[in-house]
């Protein structure tokens, strides 16, 4: 998922939903997208938590190790892919759906491993539990206020829009159907293993 992250930002076509207030912070504060991932994932561990309340999952804690690791690698994959270049759109789009792909992909794994989940995912579950809400509607409505943010912060702190584009769009349409796609081959695989 973090080289998906890296792919989408060295595409520079804009990042998908969830990483756009990560990338415009980063812009604004000179920090790395990693750092500003972290930051805005322990926000998020907070905001579950105070919806919660008596009700949050301790377990759930482990996002915070989670958001090391994953803005950490997020870094470290942005270092590998800093020699990779693009000389047109056409490339940049290549650049883009790989990155795609890969977020689906991790997605997917993350499924998979039922263990902790992502804590942009959490606030999403936890307002579904508090607010009689389908999580795929509030998915979207949580993917759009991001990306409204992203955009505010962009024109208020940098006068220019930055880090939301046709590559936002994208990921928001594809990351979901390509998941689907890979969950099905993924439960295929497990079947076949746990035969």
């Amino acid at each position: 998922m973090a080289f998906g992250v890296a792919f989408s930002i060295k595409a520079a076509l804009g990042t998908s939903p969830i990483s756009s207030v990560p990338y415009v912070t980063s812009s604004i504060s000179g920090l790395s997208v990693g750092t500003t991932t972290i930051i805005m994932n322990f926000i998020f561990v907070l905001i579950q938590i105070a919806i919660l309340r008596k009700k949050y999952d301790w377990f759930q804690l482990l996002q915070f190790p989670a958001a090391i690791l994953f803005g950490t690698m997020i870094d470290t994959a942005g270092y590998i892919l800093h020699g990779i270049i693009f000389a047109n759109y056409l490339q940049q789009w290549l650049l883009c759906i790989i990155g795609i792909f890969l977020v689906a992909l991790g997605v997917s794994v993350e499924v998979m491993a039922n263990l902790v989940t992502t804590a942009g995912e959490g606030v999403v579950l936890a307002i579904c539990k508090v607010a009689p809400i389908k999580f795929s509607n509030m998915k979207v409505i949580f993917d759009v206020t991001l990306v409204c943010i992203s955009v505010l912060l962009s024109f208020l702190f940098l006068g220019h829009l930055d880090g939301v584009r046709e590559g936002t769009i994208a990921a928001a349409i594809f990351v979901g159907l390509i998941t689907k796609q890979t969950n099905k081959m993924m439960n295929k695989v497990e079947s076949i293993f746990l035969k």
